[in-house]
């Protein structure tokens, strides 16, 4: 067992030994991991793990913990990937734009893209009747919008939330 205590305790210079990516590996995993469970896991003794754990967290390399939700359970079985391109490219009209899809509890993600669109969206709807009412009742409200190009995911073949170094 690597005791890692003195490294977690002292080095905040913003680097990862392995036992710092084992930790975020098991964590991403399973965020639900008991100190003792995370420790026994990555090859540490439970006080330096969780040394180590809070430096991450401290250092922004977790950001939080969060509970992965079932979205066909909740009634949005379908995830739909939405291509948007503003008639204003102006810092208001990208501002509101950023705005209008944070309040759309449907919109799971939402990026400012190169190319030809500008917007890349990611939407949770109930099949396509759920979409229809999506354009209807919120995305063609939201003003500013010149064209958008949607496609319907068949099967979500990884998910990640961010990668974690070799």
């Amino acid at each position: 067992m690597d005791s890692g205590g003195q490294r977690a305790a002292g080095k905040t210079d913003g680097r990862l030994d392995r036992i710092d990516r084992r930790i975020l590996r098991a964590l991403q995993a399973d965020g639900r991991l008991t100190n003792a469970q995370l420790a026994e896991a990555v090859g540490l003794s439970p006080s330096p793990c969780w040394q180590r754990t809070r430096r991450l967290e401290s250092e922004g390399f977790i950001k939080g913990y969060t509970a992965e939700l079932d979205q066909a359970r909740l009634g949005a079985a379908e995830t739909v990937i939405l291509e948007v391109a503003l008639e204003h490219h102006d810092d208001a009209a990208l501002e509101a734009f950023g705005r209008a899809m944070v309040e759309i509890p449907e919109v799971l993600e939402v990026y400012l893209t190169t190319g030809e669109y500008d917007y890349f969206v990611k939407v949770a709807v109930n099949g396509t009747a759920g979409y229809e009412e999506f354009l209807r009742t919120k995305l063609y409200r939201v003003p500013g919008i010149r064209h958008s190009r949607s496609s319907f995911t068949l099967r979500c073949l990884k998910r990640s939330s961010a990668p974690v170094p070799d």
